[in-house]
């Protein structure tokens, strides 16, 4: 199974650099990749479906493709219209569960109006379910049993491990109670002996909830929400967000530019952080190299291959 060989050099002292940690992940993924092919004639197989023509997911997609051709995958695309009815979409999901060559199967979400996530996502068989949406790997994942986890949190642990070392005792405050983030990486913190508080908006007095921790994950989806005087000095903050937000200046403003920002106020943060991670490169570099770990974990187990 993939491990990143060595703790990462955080630049500055203080920055969590996605990219560096990517760019190790995914090496790490090749040589596991090249080493089933070569041990076991195995090649393991994504298969990614994109419902619709939303641009911002064709650029994920594209780039889901390309990273897993280029660890030496089998990658294949389904690009489905928009008006694709649930039954054609399960039906392929159906195909996709059944094909030996496919290993991992992930639905481009959000899907268009009028398809229901839910089903779509409940028919993806939970050992092929490299997004870990499935209610049987969040239930296997909450009973502490082998699990495919969601990307992004599985990229934060990581990160979080790199940084710190041994998790254990850590007083771990999760902003978010999403099942995409929120949920599973409180498990996951849990699993590590860490002390995790789940956070949200009827928090009451969440600035002070916040100041105890020893990590911050915030993933709440509100743009820069956590000041810097919400973080304990010397904390760890993993932000998850990414927010789409105007320009201050004038100029930029009236042209319409948007900037991209995270859950936390980085300039206040990064003044009091012991180490925290940028919006852009940070977490969102990490989704899709786990993403390619998920998929090679999931190949090993329908194969009956020791993880070790």
């Amino acid at each position: 199974m993939a491990q990143l060989d060595a703790p990462a050099q955080i630049p500055n002292g203080k920055i969590i650099d996605g990219k560096i940690l990517a760019e190790r992940l995914r090496a790490e993924v090749a040589r596991d990749v090249a080493d089933l092919k070569a041990a076991y004639g195995l090649q393991p197989g994504l298969a990614v479906v994109l419902v619709g023509a939303d641009a911002a997911s064709e650029i994920y997609v594209r780039s889901k493709g390309e990273h897993s051709l280029a660890v030496g995958m089998h990658s294949v695309t389904h690009r489905l219209p928009a008006d694709t009815g649930l039954d054609e979409l399960l039906h392929l999901i159906g195909e996709l569960n059944a094909d030996p060559a496919i290993h991992g199967i992930l639905v481009q979400l959000p899907l268009p109006k009028g398809l229901d996530e839910r089903p779509v996502l409940a028919a993806i068989s939970p050992d092929k379910d490299v997004d870990g949406l499935h209610v049987v790997n969040a239930g296997r994942l909450a009973s502490g049993l082998p699990a495919l986890t969601p990307c992004t949190p599985l990229g934060c642990m990581i990160m979080l491990r790199e940084t710190l070392g041994d998790l254990s005792g850590k007083r771990a405050v999760v902003i978010g109670r999403s099942v995409l983030v929120g949920k599973p990486v409180a498990q996951l913190l849990l699993a590590a002996d860490c002390t995790v508080t789940i956070a949200h908006s009827r928090t009451v007095d969440l600035p002070a909830v916040v100041r105890e921790a020893d990590i911050v994950v915030a993933a709440v989806g509100r743009p820069e929400m956590v000041q810097g005087d919400w973080i304990k000095p010397g904390a760890t903050v993993i932000d998850v967000g990414i927010n789409r937000v105007p320009f201050r200046d004038p100029v930029k403003a009236a042209e319409g530019r948007t900037k991209v920002v995270g859950d936390v106020h980085f300039k206040s943060a990064s003044q009091v952080a012991g180490a925290i991670t940028p919006v852009p490169g940070g977490v969102g570099l990490m989704t899709v190299a786990c993403l390619l770990k998920n998929t090679v974990t999931a190949a090993r187990r329908q194969a009956g291959i020791s993880e070790e």
